[in-house]
């Protein structure tokens, strides 16, 4: 992570602060209010993976933080399960099998492509721009993927990242949202043999539109917290230079899919621009009430294996191949729960 010194430099306002190794220990119980336990995990990392948990733009959720790391001079690679069809692309992007680099000119037909959107974004802005992707699959062939990717780049820190807040269910919450793929993504890197995994969410309260209830994500960190699984929440500053490229990227992804574009990261981008409310920036969220607001802007990041260990079904789809097959899972899990926690409201 740090090719040409020992120290981690950190953008702290519109200075550098330079911060001894001693000081970003990966260990939870020596972490600092000085440095974000999130930056302070991936400190010791050499190669980072920052991969999009439930599909589609999930990856763009991701990218303040890699903005943050590549200008520190960490190696970072992105990676997404995607929703495109990717059996579509041209051969010579498939890495291995599940595996394809998805690079600026990558052919495909599809018009729904967010993996090529961002690579030609990023591209355009002289970052890296090889934007790994992975089909949906069921946790066996998705974790063999995954480590063919790690292997091949040599990782040693994985990030998941989820765009919402369903991947921090454990199962017995009152609604799970749409947990399939971050489930499946949660399970298959949890077997990875990787020194750090982290799982990382932004934008918080977005899942209520799919039924999730917040005060039981609360619940859930609280006790990851006591767990020792906690690293903390992040805000990501609306002026910083990582907010304003996160924003013009989702811009151009909007612009890329007029048809379809991302409500998540939509009103993610809203929030780190201070806009509260119901913010209208696509046909697509006409039916509802939107509640843009600052706690969207924030990462709730977590350890992966300890988050892992709380999932009350993560076993149940340990042996899937196909994503049908975790459907019918997850859904037979919830069928058999007979204890499901009560929704609260917030209470002020």
């Amino acid at each position: 992570m740090r090719p040409a010194s020992s120290r981690y430099v950190a953008d702290v306002g519109d200075h550098w602060a330079v911060i001894t190794p001693a000081a970003l220990s990966a260990d939870p119980g020596a972490f600092s209010l000085a440095v974000p336990p999130l930056f302070a995990a991936l400190a010791p990392a050499r190669s980072i993976l920052i991969a999009g948990a439930g599909g589609g733009f999930d990856v763009y959720a991701g990218l303040p933080l890699a903005f943050a790391l590549w200008r520190a001079g960490a190696q970072v690679h992105l990676a997404n399960l995607s929703f495109s069809e990717l059996e579509l692309i041209d051969q010579d992007a498939w890495v291995v099998d599940n595996v394809a680099a998805v690079q600026p000119n990558t052919g495909s037909p599809d018009w729904y492509f967010p993996e090529r959107t961002l690579a030609r974004w990023l591209a355009a802005q002289q970052l890296p721009s090889t934007v790994y992707a992975f089909p949906p699959l069921g946790v066996q062939p998705l974790r063999t993927a995954y480590r063919h990717l790690v292997e091949h780049l040599n990782i040693d820190a994985v990030v998941l990242v989820d765009g919402g807040t369903d991947v921090l269910l454990r199962g017995d919450e009152s609604d799970l949202g749409t947990p399939v793929e971050d489930m499946t993504s949660l399970a298959a890197v949890a077997a990875l043999d990787v020194p750090v995994k982290l799982v990382t969410s932004v934008g918080f309260g977005i899942d209520a539109y799919d039924g999730v209830n917040h005060v039981q994500v609360l619940e859930n960190l609280a006790a990851l917290d006591r767990d020792g699984g906690y690293l903390g929440a992040l805000s990501i500053p609306g002026s910083s230079r990582e907010a304003e490229l996160y924003r013009a990227a989702v811009a151009d992804a909007q612009a890329a899919t007029p048809q379809r574009p991302s409500i998540v990261q939509g009103q993610i981008a809203a929030a780190t621009s201070g806009v509260f409310g119901d913010v209208r920036f696509t046909r697509r969220t006409g039916g509802g009430d939107l509640f843009v607001n600052p706690l969207m802007a924030i990462y709730f990041t977590v350890d992966l294996d300890k988050l892992a260990a709380r999932c009350l079904y993560l076993d149940r789809i340990e042996n899937t191949v196909g994503r049908r097959q975790v459907i019918t899972r997850i859904q037979a899990f919830r069928d058999e729960l007979l204890d499901a926690r009560i929704p609260r409201a917030f209470p002020h």
